[in-house]
């Protein structure tokens, strides 16, 4: 047991006065347990497909929606459309976490994946500029602020449902199979669209081929759906229920947004750090690196979405490894050591992307992909622990959507912006370079969590065999915890 845990045990012993006793640590059945993981991940594989072809499909979209604009005022409108996604989603947030705390988080979680594939299958339907006019961006507009008012609740509540079934020892390992989800579904994303570009027109594709992946949602909508419909609640929400219903009575969504932000306003501003750096970091690959290649650096759209796409595959290698990692060595060195890279290294990836040739482009698109799945990895086990389960939900959906939409969700028309302004291509790396700064300084703050128990919860473990040998562990350091110095 690594010193840390053996230290935060020994100062809950002290507090209770007494080693633990059985029915003090909770033992998660490994059927559930798989259960949960994987209708988690599979869920947001498909909610993330769904808001993750938006962003590969951009520069055609700009075409069909606003046609009378020049080709990068096409992208930039495009883009700010995306961006647009964002800024309902805190309010997807502020209303979706508040019900996760009090209605439970498997029902929430339900409704947000109904939501996203409503919102993209209807982006699929929608008539072109050319046969409705200013109807067609406005509709466009609307679609992409219901997915983003769904997702507002999704990321929060799947990290919180993931890290409080996973037992203490595995949490980064179970929890980096919700983001390894999420980069199954962009590189599903991609590898739809890199078919479609390879296999029709460019006159096909402006006409028709880009609805394929938006109608899609459709039935995959309703398989995550059914997934989601069977999972039960998690262990420590179940923990605290009853006490929890006494004090509904007593609460409403705005008085707990005040205790949070009033209580826990240094672990929000952590929370915010990492967001910052993880999806400046994503949205600049996943969002906006698809378009600087056919826009900046004229590619053709199938090499481009084909470079991207290789990039995904390899964080879908990495990051449960990395997820395993971070259980060993701990949270703080993973992400201190991704956000150093990621400083020295920006600007010879987008040098390397930038060059003629295969390699080279291939190179620096991995360099990238591997940043990312560090900051990836350990996130959905770390950002849950800097909150207690009563408002666990509803503090992610603040700390996180409000930094998506300020700083991740923004990245691709932000970036765009400052290469046409400043008509320097290297913008991009400068501005991950800004956001490794902003996440080595917030690493410095960040409490270290591995193989601890949540916040308020009870310690968890995955077998019967893991609850003997904490309870003896237990009774060791409260004895030694009695003896004078």
């Amino acid at each position: 047991m690594p010193r840390q845990v053996r230290e935060e045990l020994t100062r809950r012993l002290r507090r209770n006065k007494r080693a633990l006793r059985k029915e003090d640590v909770q033992v998660v059945e490994p059927p559930l347990l798989r259960r949960a993981v994987g209708a988690s991940a599979l869920g947001n594989c498909m909610e993330w497909f769904d808001f993750g072809v938006y962003s590969y499909l951009a520069a055609i979209i700009g075409k069909v929606f606003f046609p009378g604009a020049s080709p990068g005022a096409q992208v930039i409108s495009s883009f700010a459309t995306f961006a647009a996604a964002f800024v309902v989603r805190p309010l997807g947030g502020l209303v979706f976490g508040p019900l996760g705390d009090r209605l439970g988080r498997q029902k929430v979680l339900a409704t947000t994946m109904i939501m996203m594939a409503i919102g993209t299958f209807a982006i699929g339907l929608i008539p072109s500029y050319a046969t409705i006019g200013i109807a067609a961006p406005v509709l466009l507009l609307l679609a992409r602020m219901v997915q983003g008012f769904s997702t507002g609740g999704e990321y929060g509540g799947a990290t919180t449902f993931v890290a409080e079934y996973s037992p203490d020892r595995r949490r980064g390992f179970l929890s980096s199979w919700l983001d390894f989800g999420t980069f199954v579904g962009y590189a599903l994303g991609s590898a739809l669209v890199t078919v479609l570009n390879l296999a029709l027109t460019d006159a096909q594709m402006l006409a028709w081929g880009w609805r394929v992946p938006f109608l899609i949602a459709g039935p995959l909508g309703a398989i995550g759906l059914y997934m989601r419909l069977k999972l039960e609640e998690s262990p420590a929400f179940q923990q605290q229920l009853d006490e929890h219903e006494k004090s509904l009575a007593q609460s409403s969504a705005g008085s707990e947004f005040k205790t949070i932000v009033k209580k826990h306003w240094p672990a929000l501003l952590i929370c915010m750090g990492i967001v910052l750096l993880y999806n400046v970091t994503n949205y600049m690959v996943t969002g906006y690196l698809p378009t600087y290649q056919t826009e900046t650096l004229h590619r053709s759209s199938g090499s481009a979405d084909l470079l991207v796409l290789i990039g995904m595959v390899w964080i879908v290698l990495l990051i449960t490894f990395i997820g395993r990692l971070s259980d060993h060595v701990g949270r703080r060195p993973v992400y201190a050591v991704a956000a150093v890279a990621m400083i020295v290294l920006a600007v010879p990836s987008f040098l390397l992307i930038k060059m003629h040739g295969t390699w080279p482009p291939v190179l620096g698109v991995l360099i990238l992909a591997t940043l990312l799945a560090g900051f990836a990895a350990p996130s959905a086990a770390t950002l849950p622990a800097l909150f207690p389960t009563a408002v666990r939900y509803a503090a992610m959906g603040i700390g996180f959507n409000f930094a998506v939409a300020a700083f991740g969700g923004t990245t691709p028309l932000v970036t765009a912006a400052l290469v046409g302004a400043t008509g320097n291509d290297l913008m991009p790396a400068y501005y991950l370079m800004a956001a490794g700064v902003i996440g080595l300084v917030t690493v410095k703050f960040l409490p270290e969590s591995a193989q601890m128990p949540l916040h308020g919860s009870q310690p968890m473990v995955g077998s019967e065999e893991e609850q003997r040998e904490l309870l003896s562990t237990s009774e060791e350091l409260y004895e030694a915890a009695r003896k004078p110095a």
